[in-house]
């Protein structure tokens, strides 16, 4: 199978770096054009149909159900990893006894980038819920919706490599980042003007 025609990468198959990072641009680029228009159109209409906490008790009570939404996808990453172990002679025996196959690979990548997304995400929204409250804790509902489309996305491309991967991870990861800045220059200003 060519690679060319099927868009997937096999192990070992030599990769034309410029082709691969040309098409990561374009899809990162589109990944930032749809995580602003999410957090945009969220920050707009859900603080109409919803009512976001105040009190500081009630956002740090807020924050944790939003740890839910972050941590299944790394429930999804353990239990891809579980049943690609359990279908696979290669790989029953556990990482112990050899190298992944290249289908259960991509299930730890997944995993392992799952969970380090998840962890940053869930400090950046801790972060925020010491210095945001009413209607602009929306933003935090919106950067959790556009997260788990990043991780579905991420997945489905992952065998097609820079361009593949891409657009989920930019989806992904963006709002923590948005986040940690937004909470740094908020903290700071605090500072400041106290």
């Amino acid at each position: 199978m060519n690679t060319k025609t099927s868009g997937k990468l096999r192990p070992g198959a030599p990769v034309d770096l410029a082709v691969q990072r040309r098409g990561l641009f374009k899809m990162a680029g589109l990944g930032v054009l749809v995580c602003f228009v999410g957090l945009f159109a969220g920050y707009l209409l859900l603080p109409r149909y919803f009512n976001f906490p105040e009190a500081l008790t009630d956002r740090f009570v807020f924050w944790a159900r939003l740890q839910v939404f972050l941590l299944i996808w790394v429930a999804v990453g353990v239990g891809a990893v579980s049943r690609g172990r359990r279908r696979s002679a290669q790989d029953i025996r556990g990482s112990a006894y050899g190298p992944p196959s290249p289908r259960l690979a991509i299930r730890i990548a997944f995993l392992q980038n799952s969970l380090e997304q998840a962890l940053l995400a869930s400090g950046a929204y801790l972060a925020l819920i010491t210095v945001l409250a009413a209607p602009a804790l929306s933003l935090l509902v919106s950067a959790t919706v556009i997260f788990g489309i990043g991780r579905v996305t991420f997945f489905l491309g992952y065998e097609r490599g820079a361009p593949g991967r891409g657009f989920g991870f930019v989806l992904t990861v963006l709002p923590t980042l948005l986040g940690y800045a937004w909470a740094i220059f908020l903290i700071v200003r605090e500072l400041w003007i106290a």
